[in-house]
């Protein structure tokens, strides 16, 4: 690092920030949010950091005490994920966003099950999803905490993936395909990107 200091200093006159410069392997270090895989052949991933602040936007979106209708939060979360994975449609490992799609399903579950305060509600509304009576009576009267209780079964299987995309949410995976396949057809440079 000192060696490369002084050249960027003294050679070429430039000024070396110390907070983000380092000497380090290619997968230790992220560069605009991404970051290198350790693969005979180097790909391009997401950093980790970069994760972490979709996550934290998107709890915030999903907040369970922010009194705000499902249409609008589903709104809301389709503006900043689309933004977001249009950045990061250059990654080359979209294997994370589909742990983030179940993640955020999770949170949904989560923010609808509270909606559903009364145990009468949510006897109707697990009936209408067409979940079996013996499985709904024992959900409608649980007393598990939302976020345990957003990860059953019988929710999972009656609030999934198709019940939100008739909602209007666009998964992470989904788009980021929908951007990949766009860039082939249009030709907008190699399907997989020159690192």
């Amino acid at each position: 690092m000192a060696s490369v200091r002084s050249f960027i200093t003294g050679r070429l006159k430039l000024k070396v920030n110390e907070a983000k410069s380092a000497v380090d392997r290619p997968w230790k270090r992220k560069f605009l949010g991404f970051s290198l895989t350790v693969h005979k052949e180097a790909k391009i991933r997401i950093a980790p950091k970069s994760i972490d602040r979709l996550k934290g936007k998107l709890r915030e979106l999903t907040r369970r005490n922010r009194s705000q209708a499902m249409g609008e939060r589903i709104a809301a979360i389709n503006g900043y994920v689309g933004g977001w994975v249009g950045y990061f449609a250059k990654a080359e490992k979209p294997s994370v966003l589909e742990g983030l799609d179940k993640w955020l399903l999770r949170r949904l579950r989560a923010c609808l099950w509270k909606t559903w305060k009364r145990g009468r509600t949510r006897y109707h509304k697990l009936r209408g999803l067409g979940l079996p009576e013996d499985v709904v009576g024992f959900m409608a009267n649980t007393r598990k905490g939302l976020w345990r209780i957003a990860a059953s079964p019988p929710l999972q299987q009656g609030l999934n993936r198709s019940y939100w995309a008739a909602l209007g949410l666009v998964g992470l995976l989904e788009r980021y395909h929908q951007i990949r396949n766009t860039w082939r057809t249009a030709g907008c440079g190699p399907a997989r990107p020159v690192v």
